[in-house]
């Protein structure tokens, strides 16, 4: 094996030879040697490879090999500067398997290696972004768990770095491409963070290109299976899919199929749910998800069967008044709960589907129905408007620190709540029932009203008093049901679901 003093020698015969370097192959050998020596030898070796390199095409392997052996040296600052070196190989036909090895290389613990990887990927993908992206799909397909997960958040948060000029639409199409093969078989994890990769791409930011991701999760989700609401993981799924697909939607890239699953296979096997995760209300869930998706829903198929079936469930959550006894008290022992939080979700999902039928209530109901409908409707009415006094006067005067405490968070959120469901229902008592009102689901931010604009509801986060109504006849306050308190759900965030938890790699087999 050769000298340190051997390797400077060939090293100067070969940078002196300048035009005619590919003639001293001998040379370039010796220094290929270098790699068998010690710690000295082994540094020189991984500085000279690279750099004469592109002279010697006959020893290319020869020379990748020996570079790769560096890099899985066991002392760390030889590792360092062979991967330093290594876009220096990437050259022609060679590039993708260097993107491969870099692609390996990222399993490493050190995150000084780990930074250098990433920069040398980096490099490579700015020379030949279809050669690199070759090795990183390859090992994302075929190589170890560790590589695997890394190669794909390498992906999911360095594209967005690399400029358009990089990025061409040749480029995006191979990565919609290959991703398309790796959706075949991923975790729940791995399927959020390639509609991250690929939501991000410039072409599919357009319409069709929008309506390209819907269908792709459309199918990742299966709708056309049957829904087992009994297996944590079809229900994982549907949730997980259903929860990329919502931002997707708009008035042009419809919600349709999604929301015709949810009404003939979820609505029905609501209360038979299984949760994949501990402590997650499922139903509600469930009902956020219909309710988001509700408003961008386009022509249905089976729009009164679904309706209906929307309407029953509806039902389920606004209870008949308790029969009273011949004392004018309550017959029952306990009052019956007033849901709002499924209400809200299953009230604003009716209403958004209900401007498809407007004559839904009073002419696809019978008279019993409709009148059942109408006095539940009435009897929630009733226990809402005391809920919103009660939490209005909570939160008069609180301002800036005091509204951040838990408690009063519960309330503010509570208070968005019952005041949407209070506008929806207005909307129902019209003669015929209305469709025109607009609320802002409480878990999502508000929208700013413009000037001039008339709000669909009024303020009800200030914490200032509301302002009193006409003076008029007041109503029996004997007629007013008034709750027990706390009724409402205190589980009422938005729930990142995506981030709480892994499956198997058989995510939806």
């Amino acid at each position: 094996m050769p000298t340190v003093e051997e390797l400077y020698r060939n090293y100067g015969i070969l940078a002196d030879a300048t035009e005619q370097v590919g003639q001293h192959k001998d040379a370039y050998q010796v220094i290929l040697d270098g790699v068998k020596g010690g710690t000295k030898e082994k540094r020189l070796a991984a500085q000279f490879i690279p750099k004469f390199f592109k002279h010697f095409p006959e020893l290319a392997d020869s020379a990748i090999n020996a570079q790769l052996d560096l890099c899985e040296d066991e002392d760390v600052s030889i590792r360092r500067q062979a991967i330093k070196e290594l876009p220096q190989f990437a050259t022609g036909e060679n590039l993708p398997r260097v993107a491969d090895i870099l692609t390996q290389l990222l399993q490493t613990d050190d995150s000084a290696e780990f930074n250098l990887v990433n920069n040398a990927l980096l490099s490579i993908f700015k020379m030949d972004a279809k050669g690199t992206l070759g090795g990183l799909f390859s090992q994302i397909l075929q190589g170890e768990d560790i590589v695997r997960e890394r190669a794909i958040k390498f992906l999911s948060t360095k594209l967005k770095t690399l400029p358009d000029e990089v990025l061409t639409k040749e480029v995006e199409e191979l990565i919609l491409t290959e991703s398309k093969k790796v959706l075949e078989d991923v975790t729940g994890e791995e399927f959020v963070l390639f509609m991250k990769i690929l939501s991000g791409l410039k072409s599919l930011q357009t319409v069709s290109g929008r309506q390209q991701l819907v269908e792709l999760v459309a199918e990742q989700a299966d709708l056309e299976q049957t829904f087992n609401p009994s297996d944590p993981d079809c229900v994982d799924r549907l949730l997980q899919c259903t929860r990329q697909a919502v931002p997707l939607f708009s008035k042009n890239v419809h919600s349709t199929r999604f929301v015709t699953y949810f009404c003939e296979q979820v609505l029905p096997n609501l209360s038979t749910l299984t949760t994949p995760v501990e402590g997650l209300d499922i139903q509600l869930e469930v009902l956020k998800l219909l309710a988001e998706m509700s408003s961008f829903c386009g022509d249905m198929e089976k729009l009164e069967t679904n309706l209906r079936k929307l309407f029953d469930k509806l039902l389920e959550y606004m209870p008949l008044p308790p029969e009273e006894a011949e004392n004018g008290e309550n017959a029952g022992n306990e009052e019956p709960k007033l849901q709002f939080s499924y209400v809200e979700c299953l009230l604003y999902s009716f209403h958004q589907l209900g401007r498809k039928l407007p004559d839904f209530l009073t002419a696809k109901l019978n008279a019993e129905k409709l009148k059942d409908f109408k006095i539940r409707l009435q009897y929630f009415a009733r226990g809402l408007q005391v809920y919103i006094r009660q939490l209005r006067l909570a939160l008069q005067g609180k301002t800036g620190e005091a509204l951040k405490t838990e408690e009063n968070k519960i309330k503010v959120v509570a208070l968005k709540i019952t005041n949407n469901i209070n506008v929806l229902i207005k909307d129902l008592f019209h003669i015929p029932p209305s469709y025109k009102s607009t609320v802002t689901l409480s878990w999502k931010p508000v929208q700013k009203v413009e000037i001039g604009q008339k709000r669909a509801n009024e303020d009800t986060t200030s914490g200032s008093p509301p302002k009193k109504s006409p003076a008029g006849p007041k109503r029996d306050a004997r007629q007013i049901y008034n709750p027990p308190s706390g009724k409402y759900s205190s589980n009422l965030g938005n729930f990142n679901y995506g981030e709480r938890f892994r499956l198997g790699r058989t995510f939806w087999v």
